[in-house]
């Protein structure tokens, strides 16, 4: 589904921010990207979405049906939760009776329901991020990028939408690629975790994490060990 071959990213003012990057992730795998403040991660994103165009090296995706999640939200201020959730089908040209129809039932689903003509301003910071994940569901995605969305919440409402983003990849088996700080993170929602670099980003380790994928991992042993691995292999590289 996705593979970086070789990538490298030198901005103009000659920042290297990636350097020789490659990994690939299957159809319908989940993939945790970790790494420093700095390294890139965002960088390789955005490279991922297509956003940005590399300096050096390929990636190749076989899937054109790709929503990004951003770490503020990317809601427009001016546009209620509605208007935000049902951009992308506008732009579409999906027709407004079927907008309805796949916005409604969604905005139910997480708990949206009765703020349908609110603004992002009158809304929380976890209720802000449901409507991110509206919006990117809505286009029904074969591939979902994630950019530290759950990093300005709250522990109880990071653990929520960490839970409700686990089950929707267990429900629909969504390509997943996730960029965060959080150890725990990258574990509890990552069967494969890419650990980065220092700037310029490279691979330091890929980490296969074949246990994740329910909702009381957390609770177990299998847990708190690959927890110990990542950090030992970021330490060992003194990120």
């Amino acid at each position: 589904m996705i593979r970086a071959e070789s990538i490298s990213m030198i901005y103009k003012d000659g920042t290297i921010a990636l350097e020789g990057v490659s990994f690939s992730i299957a159809k319908g795998e989940s993939c945790s990207v970790i790494g420093p403040s700095g390294c890139g991660k965002t960088t390789l994103l955005f490279i991922l979405s297509r956003l940005l165009k590399p300096t050096e090296g390929e990636i190749l995706i076989n899937s054109k049906n790709i929503a990004l999640i951003l770490q503020d939200y990317g809601l427009f201020p001016w546009k209620t939760v509605y208007e935000n959730v049902s951009l992308g089908l506008e732009v579409r040209g999906v027709k407004k009776e079927e907008q309805r129809k796949i916005v409604l039932p969604l905005l139910e689903k997480l708990g949206l329901k009765g703020f349908e003509n609110h603004y992002p301003r009158q809304l929380s910071g976890g209720m802000q991020q449901r409507v991110a994940f509206a919006r990117a569901l809505a286009l029904s995605p074969e591939i979902l990028l994630m950019d530290e969305p759950f990093s300005s919440l709250d522990a109880l409402t990071r653990e929520k939408l960490q839970n409700f983003l686990l089950k929707l990849w267990i429900n629909n088996k969504v390509t997943m690629v996730l960029v965060t700080h959080s150890i725990e993170e990258a574990v509890f929602l990552g069967r494969k975790i890419v650990v980065l670099s220092q700037r310029p980003g490279r691979v330091l380790k890929i980490i296969d994490n074949p246990e994740m994928g329910s909702l009381d991992y957390r609770n177990r042993e299998e847990f708190f060990e690959k927890c110990r691995e990542v950090r030992k292999s970021i330490e060992e590289k003194d990120i």
